[in-house]
């Protein structure tokens, strides 16, 4: 099974009743024997320029695990889906990942060593 990311534009009037959508999304990674490992809903959003007439549109992120050959399959069932407005499918570059959490997690951690200066600065300065 390979790692996918699976992003999903729905429909701007399901905002409110989103369970039934993303549930047919999973179903269908489900039944083409994959399994859906994260959902990242960011809600309602304007999209960059008109998607067949919205300006806006429920963006849902998924990180599932399908076998490759299961791909065209799920885009194929994806294009002819009414509440799916787009999607797309691609393969995370995990080297990428791991190296910006990494420069993350440095930053994190020079801001902090900084912060701990500027306090023992200030302290220095009331005495």
């Amino acid at each position: 099974m390979n790692k996918y990311e699976l992003a999903v534009l729905y429909h701007p009037d399901l905002e409110i009743d989103l369970e039934k959508a993303e549930s047919k999304v999973t179903d269908l990674v489900k039944k083409l024997g994959g399994n859906v490992t994260n959902t990242d809903n960011w809600g309602k959003k304007k999209t960059a320029y008109k998607v067949e007439g919205h300006e806006h549109a429920v963006y849902v992120f998924y990180e599932i695990e399908l076998d490759g050959s299961q791909v065209s399959e799920l885009n194929d069932t994806l294009n002819i889906t009414d509440e799916v407005i787009r999607f797309l499918v691609t393969k995370p570059d995990f080297k990428a990942r791991a190296k910006a959490e990494e420069m993350a997690a440095k930053r994190d951690k020079r801001q902090a060593n900084n912060k701990d200066e500027s306090e023992d600065e200030e302290s220095d300065d009331e005495e």
